[in-house]
């Protein structure tokens, strides 16, 4: 029998696109057009007040998503007993949220030492300019790789989320059933 969870999986499913979409635009429409200031020291005070602005944002959707994720794992602790595939796909996504949430406060925690700093100047928010320092520019490096790393592991949770949601399917389960019951008469 199908069980809904409505709430806790639109949280889970808002939260998520929230993080998905707002790193996605930040890495590409943020940073990408901060990068086209004239002044190199206002592509870097740009960026930061625009993160900045976003940051609570990012903050609230990371958590609806981790509180909708719990209830449906309460919501759905029979079948993840019973499926192992459900219990696999649960696991790992977890691990993947993990790791997102950690990538995403030390993406912050960089993005701070970057509007620290803006008076340096730079080609763009992860691309050094000629006077960064090795220290500027050694964070801009790290901020490059999370500003990508961001939107493919929260992508790999959209796509294992699609899959749990197949999972959960009552057709699977009637069809399984059926198979074996055929299979072992």
């Amino acid at each position: 029998m199908s069980q809904r969870n409505t709430l806790v999986r639109s949280m889970h499913d808002l939260g998520l696109a929230a993080w998905f979409g707002g790193t996605l635009m930040g890495a590409v429409g943020l940073n990408g057009a901060t990068a086209k200031a004239a002044d190199p020291a206002e592509r870097l005070r740009l960026s930061s007040i625009g993160w900045g602005r976003w940051t609570p944002v990012q903050l609230a959707a990371i958590a609806v998503h981790g509180v909708g994720g719990a209830g449906l794992i309460l919501g759905n602790k029979g079948r993840l007993t019973a499926q192992s595939e459900a219990r696999t796909n649960t696991a790992v996504k977890l691990g993947i949220t993990i790791a997102a949430g950690a990538a995403s406060v030390y993406s912050g925690l960089l993005g701070t030492r970057i509007a620290k700093h803006a008076k340096e100047g730079a080609e763009g928010v992860t691309e050094p300019g000629a006077t960064s320092s090795e220290e500027f520019a050694a964070v801009q490096r790290q901020q490059k790789v999370l500003q990508w790393a961001l939107p493919v592991l929260t992508g790999v949770l959209v796509v294992l989320a699609a899959q749990q949601g197949e999972q959960q399917r009552p057709v699977a389960g009637f069809v399984k059933r059926t198979v074996d019951s055929v299979l072992h008469r």
